[in-house]
């Protein structure tokens, strides 16, 4: 049985490892490789360790976890825009307007949270796996995720894991994601890590589509509503 001793040993533990551990800008930006707690778990050993918890925990309920998206590199991530960038520009979008529906979901790469190995992407295993799995209709209603949204929001956050990007009319930036989770112990240093560093010089590479339209005024904009734009108890400084 998972009780608040055991999440609050996993928090404990995080501490540690954020005392004996610097986040290299490398680390920040997904484009290091990092040490997760297995390959089938792609999270930080502490994360890794409280969805475990959590996992079984939900398991007891019926209801089986299971990641759909965790650790992402950069490289990946700039694979995702160029491609959503070209899909879009082939249906006639304009840049500025093909950047502003692909930040409706997807970050800039070098910015996304699953950068950092404490962030996943989940839905319910045991349900029937039919096209887009991260959908929101597919967590409301009588969608095969509801159980699972009901439950996560029930418990989740016993176990250190957050809401990043909640259906809060007072939030800005990208929208609704009731598939996306946060490990907050890991999650909210790393952030205020991130923040330290020269973003306006290190998010815009050469081979990166739209590049033309990023400049300074939208990164400012982009950082701020997007990056910034999370769940307050993410930004616990």
């Amino acid at each position: 049985m998972i009780t608040r001793f055991t999440y609050l040993f996993i928090a404990l533990t995080s501490l540690t490892f954020l005392n004996q551990t610097r986040f290299k800008k490398e680390d920040l930006l997904g484009q290091d490789k990092l040490n997760f707690y297995d390959e089938s778990i792609r999270l930080l050993p502490e994360a890794g360790k409280a969805f475990v918890a959590m996992r079984e925990a939900a398991l007891e309920e019926g209801i089986e976890i299971e990641i759909v998206s965790a650790y992402r590199s950069y490289e990946r991530q700039k694979f995702i825009w160029n491609r959503k960038f070209y899909s879009n520009a082939k249906k006639g979008i304009s840049p500025k307007e093909n950047i502003n529906k692909i930040i409706e979901y997807s970050t800039l790469p070098g910015t996304s949270r699953h950068h950092w190995g404490t962030d996943i992407d989940i839905i319910d295993g045991k349900k029937p796996k039919e096209g887009d799995l991260l959908l929101e209709e597919k967590f409301h209603e009588n969608g095969p995720y509801v159980r699972l949204r009901e439950w996560m929001e029930k418990n989740a956050n016993r176990f250190g894991f957050y809401l990043p990007y909640t259906d809060s009319p007072k939030r800005e930036g990208f929208n609704y994601e009731p598939w996306h989770y946060s490990f907050a112990p890991l999650s909210i240093p790393m952030l205020e890590e991130y923040l330290k560093l020269d973003l306006i010089n290190l998010l815009t590479p050469n081979d990166l589509s739209g590049k033309s339209c990023i400049d300074e005024k939208f990164l400012e904009s982009y950082i701020n509503q997007n990056v910034l734009g999370i769940n307050p108890k993410l930004k616990d400084f």
